[in-house]
């Protein structure tokens, strides 16, 4: 297993299998790829079911073991159970992040072909503000919840943006969260660096303060050390990178994007590695380089980030069963 120059070895490998998408949400960076188009029509360049498996099988070599599926939106191609089915034939541990306006009827088949969970982006369980900010409809991505957790797609991780249109709605999606089974929620920082509002931006240490004051207990993951409150029954996890060279210093993936680059960091575009038309000595060699060239995002390319500006980000006093 190859290592950066900050001692940190790759385990995990994200690959967006395309850049089309049939929500347009209002926070999104696509993956650093640009504008999203013609969401239903099959772009020039997307890698193909084989050349996916070519890629895990050379990750599998150094390493890598697991992979997670994204977009774009995964699931507006109709051979991705393909692709999960070759991928599981090298890396058994395969998942998925989808809007999950589809994943009802696809559920089953992906279960079948090898996936084993599925994260699905939620920013509220409020119809209207639900359209609001991701342009399309909840009620079918709650259904495809619930038909994942059916088909022991578990546990569904519900990713929810933190920012200033969601800020009021954590409370309920952690009721919402803890009255369901097999779910866990991930509270997912806003990235300014990557979306030009900076005016959305919350303070996430006042969000953890809040969660933490809630919580019966608190868990630490080795993952990027991400904090876990369990809060009347439902596992609340922190995903806050920005400015923080903790979480940056603890990172374990490399990612390719839907043209196949490799690249080691979601925040540049700078550092990307052609692997098309590569023979496998080729091939290694771009992992190779894209691994040990891997350089924190905060704490490493960005060594004196910006003060963040303080943000009112109260929540509201709510109690919860089953919390402290």
């Amino acid at each position: 297993m190859l290592s950066d120059a900050y001692g940190r070895t790759v385990s995990d490998i994200r690959i967006s299998v395309t850049k089309r998408c049939n929500f347009a949400c209002v926070y999104c960076h696509d993956e650093g790829l640009g504008p999203v188009a013609r969401p239903n029509a099959p772009h020039d360049g997307e890698l193909s079911p084989v050349e996916i498996e070519r890629l895990v099988i050379v990750a599998r070599e150094f390493g890598i073991r697991s992979v997670k599926f994204t977009g774009g939106e995964p699931l507006v191609r109709p051979d991705l159970e393909e692709i999960v089915e070759r991928t599981v034939r090298q890396i058994p541990d395969v998942s998925l992040t989808t809007n999950g306006s589809m994943l009802e009827h696809r559920a089953e088949g992906l279960r079948d072909a090898g996936l084993k969970r599925v994260n699905v982006s939620v920013d509220s369980v409020d119809p209207a503000e639900f359209r609001a900010i991701r342009h399309g409809s909840l009620a079918p991505v709650l259904r495809g919840i619930r038909v994942a957790v059916q088909h022991g797609l578990t546990p569904v991780k519900l990713n929810m943006v933190v920012f200033r249109p969601t800020l009021a709605h954590i409370p309920r999606m952690i009721e919402f969260v803890g009255a369901g089974e097999g779910l866990k929620l991930q509270l997912i920082q806003f990235m300014p660096e990557l979306v030009t509002h900076p005016e959305w931006r919350v303070d996430m240490a006042e969000v953890q303060r809040w969660l933490e004051a809630n919580a019966s207990r608190t868990l630490v993951r080795e993952m990027h050390h991400r904090r876990v409150y369990v809060i009347g029954g439902a596992e609340v996890e922190v995903v806050d990178p920005v400015y923080n060279p903790e979480f940056c210093s603890n990172c374990h993936r490399i990612r390719v994007t839907h043209l196949g680059e490799l690249k080691g960091c979601l925040n540049r575009n700078d550092d990307l590695v052609p692997t098309r038309g590569l023979d496998d000595a080729g091939l290694r060699a771009a992992f190779r380089r894209v691994i040990t060239s891997r350089v924190p995002y905060y704490g490493g390319f960005v060594t004196d980030p910006p003060e963040p500006l303080p943000t009112d980000s109260r929540l509201p006093m709510v109690s919860f069963r089953g919390a402290a």
